[in-house]
């Protein structure tokens, strides 16, 4: 799906750019999304699990752009990638009536009301569609982003104990969270 591009004040005056992922940005989505791995240990990966190639994330570019059950959506903060976000609508007739949603934002750009302005959008494509339920997970100690979720109407549901083991061994739940539209 392609999102229609807007343009969004952030809280220090600038403006950003929400609008569908690029191919040509293929490389600038790669190096967001380990640098921003990197940062906290609240994603999925690590950095160096992020061995694909340009071509590869190119490739998913245009999976992510020319699918019917998926919006893409990157923040772009004077010409770099900020942040990410995704909405998978699932299929089926017993599960249509959800969606997932996931995020991911570079430190330097946190507080400037970027993950808002991505959710009322996921929300709004949610709704636009049908959606019933929207649904994420979230690792524990990730209270900026639980505040963030709770803030949007989503609800924690349920807890996988030791769903994440870090390199120094900590394990760390998985919250699921859900909001009813």
């Amino acid at each position: 799906m392609i999102f229609t591009e807007k343009q969004i004040k952030l809280k220090d005056g600038r403006t950003a750019a929400l609008k569908s992922p690029c191919v040509e940005d293929a490389q600038k989505m790669l190096n967001f999304i380990k640098k921003a791995c990197g940062e906290t240990n609240f994603l999925l990966r690590y950095p160096e699990e992020w061995n694909i190639s340009v071509e590869q994330e190119e490739a998913w570019v245009k999976r992510i752009r020319t699918s019917p059950d998926t919006l893409g959506i990157t923040c772009y903060v004077d010409g770099q990638v900020a942040g990410n976000c995704e909405i998978s609508f699932m299929g089926g007739i017993k599960t249509s009536h959800r969606a997932s949603v996931a995020i991911a934002l570079l430190k330097d750009y946190w507080n400037l009301g970027i993950g808002s302005a991505m959710f009322e959008e996921l929300i709004a494509a949610a709704k636009a569609r049908g959606t019933e339920i929207m649904e994420l997970e979230f690792i524990e100690g990730n209270d900026r982003a639980r505040h963030l979720y709770e803030k949007y109407g989503f609800k924690v549901v349920s807890e996988k104990p030791n769903a994440f083991k870090l390199k120094d061994g900590t394990y760390l739940k998985e919250f699921y969270m859900q909001k009813y539209l």
